[in-house]
């Protein structure tokens, strides 16, 4: 019998956008506890890109020809044995760990999915998962209680847009640091506003007496910065430096400390009680993925890039 098609991203060695292609591959069939989902939405992420350029092929080398994509959201069509949980025809948001999202058709755990409210805009949906577990566990991590207050570097960006808005909801002071560009969007959102570069911590003892905690989203020499601000370490979290684990005894808690579909479930409820906002930046159809690839790498993005299947 022949093998039903579909257009998924991939790369068959690493290197910059230009690897990226859009092939016909068979369509995969759901086996036990997994799902077929026809992929509505799929968020891009840096860490995707540092993966294609082999820059992480210590930590996590590709099989080629790779896919690519974790975040998604779509509807049910088919589910493998002792699937109970969804059926035919749901709409879901979830997350696959196999670099497969990025595709018309995905397969995923049964466990990795949570059902998406009719509130939450698809595009949001499907650019969910990695910027907000990672953001969810980041702010769990530096532990804000009402009165605190958190310093986020890159504050705009995917995670740390998510990141302010969560430490505002537990009752901290944010501070973010972001271009003058996004400043109105952050004090829009409760976030009082700092301009990054030289003079930075200046400003921020400006605009707090004290800092007790503070979450890196940018990595050079922010957890540096923490430190001379006099923040405990065991209150700094960063998502990219990870020598500093080592150097200064920080925290690296990010995606895999808070990848679960209960956590999922919870932004997903937020988002559709207008509680939590997911800026998006930019839509591109899975065909033109070079091209959003493009525009993540340019930086200075103030939300998510997502493709459209």
């Amino acid at each position: 019998m022949m093998a039903v098609m579909m257009k998924a991203v991939r790369f068959a060695e690493y290197g910059g956008v230009d690897v990226l292609d859009v092939a016909e591959v068979p369509t995969p069939v759901p086996g036990p506890g997994q799902v077929l989902v026809q992929v509505r939405a799929a968020g891009i992420n840096p860490g995707e890109a540092k993966i294609r350029e082999g820059l992480m092929h210590e930590l996590w080398p590709a099989a080629f020809p790779s896919g690519q994509g974790s975040d998604l959201a779509g509807v049910v069509t088919a589910t493998g044995p002792g699937v109970t949980a969804v059926t035919g025809g749901d709409n879901v948001i979830g997350y696959t760990d196999d670099r497969a999202s990025q595709a018309e058709y995905a397969l995923v755990e049964a466990g990795h999915l949570t059902p998406k409210p009719d509130a939450v805009p698809w595009e949001v949906a499907g650019s969910l998962f990695v910027v907000g577990a990672t953001a969810f566990a980041a702010v769990r991590a530096v532990a804000l209680a009402a009165g605190d207050t958190v310093v986020v570097a890159g504050a705009a960006g995917g995670v740390g847009s998510l990141a302010v808005q969560l430490a505002t909801r537990a009752g901290a002071t944010v501070i973010g640091l972001a271009s003058p560009a996004n400043h109105d969007w952050l004090a829009g959102h409760g976030v009082i506003p700092v301009a990054y570069g030289d003079g930075v911590a200046d400003r921020i003892r400006q605009a707090a007496p004290r800092v007790d905690a503070f979450i890196d989203t940018f990595g050079a020499g922010y957890v540096q910065l923490a430190v001379d601000l006099g923040v405990s370490p065991a209150r700094i979290d960063t998502i990219a430096n990870f020598g500093a684990v080592a150097e200064y005894g920080v925290k690296a808690e990010g995606n895999a400390a808070g990848a679960s579909a209960a956590v999922l479930t919870e932004l997903a409820g937020l988002i559709a009680g207008s509680a939590l906002e997911v800026p998006i930046a930019a839509t591109f159809p899975l065909d033109n993925v070079r091209d959003a690839y493009r525009l993540l790498a340019g930086g200075h993005i103030h939300g998510k890039i997502v493709l459209i299947p």
